[in-house]
């Protein structure tokens, strides 16, 4: 028998501060382009039957941690019409020096948060100088969270918000509550969210384009987090034939996606984002319109599920149990 700490999703909201959480990321991702990171592929599968989603499990373990985690997570589209959110989660950290179960965490608040914390530590790397301009493509969970991860990571000036559905006016009036000072404003069009913007983001379950590449301005940053199968898509070919250059998260899987596919890039095409927080990337040309492709990496659940857990412990947070 061993005790496990349970973390609700109210005791990760509690715990979880974006501006603290950029610095794991950023680690994170130090530590996988430096090889330093067990990161066994991540299976997907179907399931369900009436209204099929997608079933995912993601193991990683960052070398000289003393724990490693598992994700359990799924998609399930039809959950927007059961009033349920689309991804959810749930981790188990496990000692990596024991093997023992160490807590379980609700997880979908975690890989929000993380992925999240992608762009926003995309836009303080590679948008130009000066205040931050965001134009946002979806306006459900993640892109809220990839827009406070924005605001927590830049100067963030102002927001407009395009979903081809009303959600664009909820999501906006969250945004409004939440990043005081930040002008943000639901649009009609992709073209309004898309023109005039320096960082533009693409947070969808999209199976077509969200935008028109030629709408871009120049020096734009496109964040593309929302693909991540074959059928899903958010860029056109032309936002890739605009960029002097693609960066992506985990290369080897970014090319297995929607976007990339359309587009007939492979891995070698893209540039290791790692590289970026390296110092050994990065922009070149403040008009060079600049890609991010980010399909997720295990390694970020890990170093957020066990720096939550370390917090936990520390501040007695949530409950255990005997395992």
């Amino acid at each position: 028998m061993t005790d496990v700490r349970i973390l609700g999703d109210d005791d990760v909201a509690d715990l979880l501060s974006l501006p603290a959480l950029l610095s794991e990321i950023e680690r994170g991702f130090l530590k996988q382009g430096r090889d330093e990171v067990e990161r066994p592929p991540r299976p997907h599968f179907p399931v369900g039957a009436d209204t099929p989603g997608t079933a995912l499990t993601m193991p990683a373990y960052v070398h000289g941690d003393p724990t490693y985690a598992t994700k359990l997570a799924s998609v399930h589209d039809a959950n927007a019409d059961r009033g349920l959110p689309t991804v959810n989660a749930q981790i188990a950290v496990t000692d990596a020096e024991t093997g023992l179960p160490r807590a379980y965490l609700h997880g979908t608040r975690v890989t929000n948060a993380r992925t999240g914390c992608i762009g926003g530590l995309a836009a303080r790397e590679l948008a130009n100088e000066g205040p931050v301009r965001l134009g946002v493509l979806g306006a459900g969970a993640q892109a809220r969270w990839q827009t406070r991860a924005v605001a927590a990571a830049t100067d963030l000036d102002r927001v407009r918000v395009y979903s081809p559905s009303d959600s664009r006016e909820a999501c906006a009036a969250d945004l409004r509550e939440r990043l005081p000072g930040v002008d943000v404003t639901a649009v009609d069009s992709p073209a309004e969210a898309v023109s005039g913007s320096t960082v533009v983001v693409t947070a969808t379950t999209a199976t077509e384009p969200v935008f028109d590449g030629d709408d871009l301005s120049p020096g734009t940053l496109v964040v593309a987090v929302g693909a991540y199968t074959a059928e899903t898509r958010e860029l056109d070919a032309r936002t890739f034939e605009r960029a002097a250059r693609v960066f992506a998260d985990v290369p080897e899987e970014v090319a297995e996606v929607g976007d990339v596919l359309e587009a007939g890039l492979d891995a070698a095409d893209f540039v290791p984002l790692s590289e970026v927080f390296e110092g050994r990337a990065g922009r070149e040309s403040d008009d060079d319109i600049l890609v991010v492709e980010s399909v997720g990496s295990a390694v970020l659940d890990a170093v957020t599920a066990g720096w939550l857990v370390e917090r936990a412990e520390a501040e007695g947070a949530g409950d255990t149990v005997e395992l």
